[in-house]
């Protein structure tokens, strides 16, 4: 992934007790991660990302997921409790490739 990407989307915390929070990519945005990514091969298609929610940023990957057709972003808790937000929250989201 070459581009960077700037979208709203609704936090959603995942099923069951582990609470993961993520944020899901439009299918618009999705589509482009995945032809810019078509050659790599990392581990379950995930993409190195460094994200940005309400002037906070964090390293991370973007993990694709067949049942939305889509990649998820994951939350993590320090960065929730910083922006102040939490499931159910749409919040604007920049991401951009980590070299």
């Amino acid at each position: 992934m070459t581009a960077s990407y700037s979208f709203k989307a609704e936090l959603w915390l995942y099923p069951g007790e582990a609470g993961w929070h993520f944020l899901t990519l439009p299918e618009d945005i999705a589509d482009d991660v995945r032809e810019q990514n078509a050659a790599a091969s990392r581990a379950f298609g995930s993409v190195k990302v460094t994200a940005e929610v309400a002037g906070h940023s964090w390293q991370t990957s973007l993990f694709a997921d067949n049942k939305t057709n889509s990649y998820l972003l994951p939350v993590k808790k320090a960065v929730r409790d910083k922006a102040g937000i939490m499931a159910g929250d749409v919040v604007q989201v920049r991401i951009a490739a980590d070299s």
